[in-house]
């Protein structure tokens, strides 16, 4: 197979490739990439250099390429603490709009799925957690152990 890129374009998947790796790696900056795609991360390494992107890779040390301190700390870093951030506010929201739900429920729901007039009101209380945590971010949050805030 043949591809072509110019030194910016495969810069750029160089970068996409440490995006992916660090989600496939569960983001753990000293952990071994996993297996499943060690191998082409290091083809893509090995290329960087005769593609003009040498500043993207450094020695790992035995014998390995790894992602350099500027491709890790460049624009993909941004992009990816843009994405965890935007995760962790809407798994919150969600999590807890859906607590309160099943709280109000109580144990008379049955069905696993919720019902149209539930969705309903899983969203008010997704629309009030929003407003909260935009307007104080989690200064108000608080947690009781072993209860019910």
């Amino acid at each position: 197979m043949k591809v072509s890129f110019t030194a910016k374009e495969y810069e750029r998947l160089l970068e996409l490739m440490w995006l992916g790796m660090q989600v496939a790696g569960g983001g753990e900056e000293d952990d071994a990439p996993p297996a499943r795609y060690a191998e082409l991360e290091q083809k893509m390494y090995e290329l960087a250099t005769p593609l003009g992107c040498a500043r993207s890779v450094a020695d790992g040390g035995d014998g390995a390429l790894v992602a350099s301190e500027e491709l890790e700390e460049g624009p993909a870093r941004q992009k990816l603490e843009d994405f965890l951030d935007d995760v962790f506010w809407q798994e919150l929201v969600h999590r807890l709009a859906e607590r309160d739900l099943l709280a109000e429920l109580g144990a008379t729901k049955l069905a696993e799925e919720f019902s149209e007039d539930e969705h309903e009101r899983l969203s008010a209380l997704e629309d009030r957690y929003w407003r909260e945590f935009e307007e104080h971010g989690i200064d108000h949050l608080v947690l009781l152990r072993g209860g019910r805030g």
